[in-house]
């Protein structure tokens, strides 16, 4: 569900993660960096950012041979994907549960309203994944923008996919 992609960078992971963090903060780039050990963030600023608004994950990694792999995950703000992963799994919950009960009370003869219940937590559910696409193409150009800061920090295209 969530833009991602792979790729190899020369260099150790620090050196790496120091290089990155320096040609965005030099180039003036519209966007709010965050830098932990292994680790980078690219957010949209503040001023910009709503509800929907992505940010740009990376992990760097040490490969086998001496390099760096980096590894990003554009997403959600974390308060929108904790909403987003708890709600689906409060009706994934919900739904399951349901149908249990409504095919146990359908094998006893019994009218399997449980039914019913799982079938709204199948409808609630495709509506947070459409409500999750709906977001992702909102918020397409904030990831366009990132993107290019940083295919511009490490000097080449990387493709996403």
């Amino acid at each position: 569900m969530r833009p991602r992609f792979s790729h190899e960078l020369e260099g150790s992971v620090e050196e790496t993660r120091s290089y990155i963090v320096e040609r965005i903060e030099e180039s003036g780039a519209d966007c709010e960096v965050k830098s932990f050990p292994g680790f980078i963030c690219l957010r949209v600023p503040l001023e910009q950012r709503r509800l929907w608004s992505p940010r740009l994950n990376v992990s760097l990694e040490a490969s086998g041979h001496g390099g760096t792999t980096a590894h990003g995950t554009y997403g959600p703000n974390a308060n929108m994907w904790s909403l987003l992963l708890y709600f689906g799994l409060i009706v994934g919950s919900l739904g399951l549960f349901s149908s249990i009960l409504g095919f146990c009370q359908w094998s006893l003869g019994m009218r399997p309203w449980g039914l019913w219940i799982s079938g709204i937590m199948l409808g609630l559910i495709l509506a947070l994944y459409l409500a999750a696409q709906f977001g992702q193409k909102l918020g397409a150009q904030q990831t366009f923008r990132l993107h290019q800061i940083y295919e511009s920090a490490v000097g080449r295209t990387v493709e996403i996919l």
